[in-house]
Parts: C-alpha cells; structure tokens; sequence
C-alpha cells in the first residue's frame, strides 16, 4: 500500500495513545491495521483483534495482542466488534475494508446496530474509491445517509468529528 497511508496510520496509532484511546480491529498483524495496532502496542496501548477461525493463518493474527478473540465465522467478528466500540475509522484497505464498512453503513443506516459515527480516513483515498454522492444522484441512497459518516485526513479533525457525534470529550 502507498507510504503515505501507513504514515497515517502511525500518526493515528501516536494519537490514539497519547489520548488514552483502545483500539478493537480484525486482529492481523497485515495491512494498515496491523500497522495501527503496531504503533499502539509499541507504546503500550490498549488493543483487543478480533478474528475469525479461517484468517488465522491467512491474516497472520498479531502475536503481541494479548487479548485476542477467536470467532467461527466473519459475521460472528462483525457482531463482537460492534459490541465493543463507540465508534469506527476506516483507514484505506482493501475487500474485507469495504465488506465491513458496508456492513457497519447498512446496520446503523436500518438500525440493526446501535448509531455510532463513523469516519472513512484518508479522504483522497475514499474520494476515488467510493463515489457515495453519486449513490444519492441515483437515488440508491438518500441524502441523509451521507451523513452516516466523514471524512477525515488528521487525527484531530477525526477525533473532533467524533467527540462531536458521541457527546463527550473523549471518543
């Protein structure tokens, strides 16, 4: 994946733990996540993966998460995750990123899953690979369901939108 992204990912990790901030995410040890959870656990932050059975091996799980959740099947990670958070950010990845990103979009959006802001990070990144105000111009979407979630380049703009939507001073 591009450099840039993975230096975002560090800064988020950086904010994340000079802020006190847990981190739940798919338990790998790969991609952008692995490199957020990286960064949090080198400074001693909270991490909790979540990963099921058949991406153990796949996602190579992170061995420095000391607690790991182990489930059946993707939909059973899914549900746990939501179960634990107050909130998403969703860094640049690839299928499984955009399968639960749409997942999350679709439970809060009929809700399914208890509302809870949602921020797609790095937004040159979002903006090529998803067109969602071109879903509202078809009118697959409504209008308002673009505000089920933001976009944001810094930590501190993700964090502000964050707090914002979740009522307090920290998210």
């Amino acid at each position: 994946f591009n450099p840039i992204y993975k230096e975002a990912a560090i800064e988020l990790g950086n904010y994340f733990t000079n802020n006190n901030i847990g981190l739940v995410y798919g338990g790998g040890k790969i991609g952008m996540m692995g490199v957020l959870a990286d960064t949090i656990l080198e400074h001693k932050g909270d991490v909790i993966g979540v990963i099921p059975k058949l991406l153990e091996k796949k996602e190579v799980i992170h061995p420095g998460v000391e607690e790991m959740i182990v489930c059946e099947k993707m939909s059973d990670r899914k549900v746990i995750m939501s179960k634990l958070v107050d909130a998403y950010i969703t860094l640049p990845g690839g299928f499984g990123t955009l399968d639960e990103f749409a997942e999350v979009l679709t439970l809060v959006q009929t809700g399914r899953a208890k509302p809870m802001p949602i921020v797609l990070y790095g937004s040159a990144f979002w903006d090529d690979v998803l067109d969602m105000e071109a879903l509202a111009r078809w009118g697959t979407i409504s209008t308002a369901d673009l505000e089920l979630f933001h976009r944001a380049d810094s930590p501190e703009e993700a964090f502000a939108y964050l707090q914002g939507e979740l009522g307090g001073d920290e998210a």
